[in-house]
């Protein structure tokens, strides 16, 4: 019997590794003109360009705390997108290390070994949840191919590459709290599995799909607890056991992720701008995908369906949890488009941190995908008599009416869609529901007869690959080198050239979204969906802004403006995708390093900003401050002269010379965890501008230092190591025993 399941496994396990592949063949094939590569967009934009420069920093053996190149500045590490610790990242840039350096390609390779582990890993979950039945292997290998394959897992999320490696870790998590709680006494070893799998999916970089992950685990906690009948002390330590490990796992990012979410404009948004979820009208992308969105994140297949919809007419215990679990996701997935948002928006805990709701598709999905995987392993389970053909054969015939129905009303116009494609969908969903009805038949009149319960699963396949198999919203017909090159664009070359720095530069022409992390030159710019508030109001999200380029040293903007409102020298013309474009250089930059005489105390940024709109404030001659500078400066002396002798992202070092007291102001963000040195004696860092940073100078010659190294990130890292070595010792405690 052993073998026998083990050779079904490897069989099951071959078959997944194949179906991957031909998945997935466009983007290992060594012919050009049959290649394909993901979009670009948000996989470029953000996750290659902050890739690149997580590359460079390590593979110097540099860890990557403050990104110098978009947002004015930033806390690389503090970004939960930017996965800067996240373990398969490391081993991507290892990769890279070894092969040909950085590329789009070697992410996208990261994003498709993803996809693979997470059918393999639902599998793994599937195959232990029905161990005893006959089905299991068929059961088991269809809710991996759901997982894998469906139109959540293929569609937004491989192009926002940090919600699938978030959610990936689903059946881990599931997997851990089930073998923990399946026998007498607890075995807890399993529950690390659980906790590092939930850790490693905060590490991941996606904190929506992480939360959600994370109240699917408390959930499905308390579900064994009472399915189990187990003393409910034991589902407080369970959750607590399971919790410290998740949030020890992941201190390194979740303590300066915290820090820097707190000071970012996403923290100020309400109910309206957190709201948004799927229309109603949404959910027919259960039968008919690619109709109602871009995306189709609800399909999981006509085959898959009809195993949830059995399930749901069947009552059966085992699917209860799941049915449960995507039906809350469902209805969170709608926000305010249901009423019932409003009430978990005050009640459930993290809810108002984020928005799209729509998201919560990824719970919907997967729990369907586990329910469709325990039905069909029951239904093929020789010593089952489950379920009744009047239940399948009800259920049949309401898909097929639904498709003719709408194959019917085609004709005669769809609102808000174009007749051929809806009725493109449902007649493919009409076939496939009467190919369903055939091989069910045939199911339950040979239970013993195995081909046809393999065509079943075929069947399914044929059905996610032909909709979600290099989807247009998804994919693009180019190799990945001609989705973007590494190299920087023509018109940035004098800006490189420029080896007077540091200064920044406008790039919201030619550069664009994160490239500044990408080509290494400090843009103001960025699409990181989390800004600092300060300079994100400064600098304004769109067209040109001089008050950004005074307070922030830009030297260089990329502009289709004619005339600029600052004097400029146009240094060179070309185009980028959006049409022509100028190269110009600003007559008169402030340097990145520049001393004042005149100040202004105000308590509050809004107040600084008032000010600095102000048409007849100077802001290069006085400066505004969150208090008053000691020294303080004299208004009437020369201001003297600064410069910038050493830079780098975490430390910055300039040179001072001044015959009075003076405060030196600073184009950089003011942000916890920088602290200055004057001629190596600590000082105070004062906040300018209602978002920089400046220093108060007493007269003379002076060095001074800004060096950034955050508690935050020391004792994130502290706790996280503390987490791995507690994991390590814990697993390998009853090996000692033994010996």
């Amino acid at each position: 019997m052993t073998g026998r399941i083990e050779r079904k496994d490897l069989l099951a396990i071959g078959t997944l590794l194949l179906l991957w592949l031909v998945f997935f063949w466009r983007l290992f094939t060594p012919v050009d003109a049959d290649r394909a590569s993901l979009r670009k967009g948000d996989f470029s934009g953000q996750f290659v360009a902050f890739g690149a420069y997580q590359y460079q920093r390590m593979s110097q053996g540099e860890i990557p705390l403050w990104n110098p190149w978009n947002n004015g500045g930033m806390p690389f590490i503090a970004d939960p997108q930017t996965a800067a610790l996240y373990p398969p990242r490391l081993l991507t840039i290892a990769l890279g290390s070894l092969t040909d350096g950085w590329s789009f390609f070697l992410l996208e390779l990261e994003m498709a070994a993803h996809v693979l582990a997470f059918s393999l890993l639902m599998y793994l979950l599937l195959r232990r949840m029905t161990l005893r039945q006959s089905g299991s292997v068929p059961g088991a290998l269809l809710a991996a191919i759901i997982s894998g394959y469906c139109g959540w897992t293929t569609g937004y999320p491989p192009l926002q590459l940090a919600i699938l490696e978030s959610a990936i870790w689903l059946p881990a998590v599931v997997l851990g709290v089930f073998e923990a709680t399946e026998a007498r006494p607890l075995r807890w070893r399993w529950l690390l599995v659980s906790g590092l799998a939930t850790g490693l999916s905060w590490l991941a970089g996606h904190s929506q799909t992480s939360w959600q992950l994370s109240l699917l685990l408390v959930a499905w906690i308390a579900w064994r607890t009472w399915d189990k009948r187990l003393r409910w002390h034991l589902f407080l330590s369970m959750l607590a056991f399971t919790a410290l490990l998740a949030l020890g796992l992941a201190a390194v990012q979740l303590l300066p992720g915290i820090e820097y979410l707190l000071r970012t404009g996403r923290a100020q948004l309400g109910i309206d701008a957190k709201g948004n979820g799927f229309p109603l009208r949404d959910l027919l992308q259960f039968l008919f995908p690619a109709q109602f969105s871009l995306f189709s994140p609800l399909y999981i297949g006509i085959a898959g369906l009809l195993m949830v919809l059995i399930a749901v007419q069947q009552r059966v215990r085992a699917v209860r949890f799941w049915l449960f679990a995507a039906l809350f996701a469902l209805v969170l997935s709608m926000g305010n488009n249901l009423a019932l948002f409003s009430m978990l928006y005050n009640v459930l805990p993290g809810l108002r941190w984020f928005r799209g709701q729509e998201r919560a598709a990824f719970l919907v999905s997967h729990s369907l995908a586990i329910v469709a995987g325990l039905t069909f392993a029951r239904l093929v389970d020789r010593d089952a008599s489950f379920p009744q053909w009047p239940v399948v054969r009800r259920t049949l015939v309401g898909m097929l009416a639904i498709g003719i129905l709408v194959m019917a009303l085609a004709p005669l116009g769809w609102p808000g869609f174009e007749t051929p494609d809806i009725l493109s969908a449902a007649l493919l969903a009409v076939i496939l529901a009467a190919a369903c009805w055939f091989l069910l038949r045939r199911i339950h009149d040979r239970p013993i007869s195995h081909q046809w319960v393999w065509l079943f699963v075929l069947l399914l396949v044929f059905d996610l690959f032909s909709v979600n198999m290099y989807a247009d919203g998804t994919w693009e017909g180019v190799p990945a080198h001609q989705q973007l090159s590494m190299s920087p664009p023509e018109l940035l070359i004098p800006v490189l050239a420029d080896q007077d720095r540091p200064f920044r530069i406008d790039g919201l022409r030619v550069v664009h979204e994160n490239y500044g992390s990408l080509y290494q030159v400090a843009d103001i710019r960025g699409i990181s969906p989390l800004f600092l508030t300060g300079p994100r109001l400064l600098i304004g999200w769109e067209g040109t802004n001089p008050l950004a380029w005074e307070l922030f040293a830009v030297r260089y903007v990329f502009s289709d403006q004619e005339p600029l409102p600052v004097p400029v020298r146009t240094l060179a013309e070309g185009h980028d995708h959006y049409g022509p474009v100028r190269l110009h250089r600003l007559e008169d930059p402030r340097p990145w390093a520049h001393l004042v005489q005149r100040f202004e105390v105000l308590d509050g940024d809004e107040w600084a900003r008032e000010l600095l709109d102000h048409p007849d404030f100077d802001e290069r001659q006085v400066i505004i401050l969150d208090r008053a500078p000691v020294p303080e400066p004299a208004a009437a002396a020369s201001p003297g002269s600064a410069s910038v002798t050493s830079f780098s992202p975490e430390y910055v070092e300039v040179r001072t010379s001044a015959p009075a007291n003076a405060v030196l102001s600073l184009a950089q963000p003011h942000y916890p965890g920088w602290r200055v040195f004057v001629d190596g004696e600590e000082s105070e860092l004062l906040r300018a501008y209602g978002a920089l940073s400046a220093v108060a100078l007493p007269a003379g010659d002076h060095v001074v230092e800004l060096k950034y190294d955050p508690l935050s990130w020391r004792l994130g890292a502290l706790l996280s190591g503390l987490t791995l070595l507690f994991s390590l010792a814990f697993s390998l405690l009853p090996r000692l025993h033994k010996s």
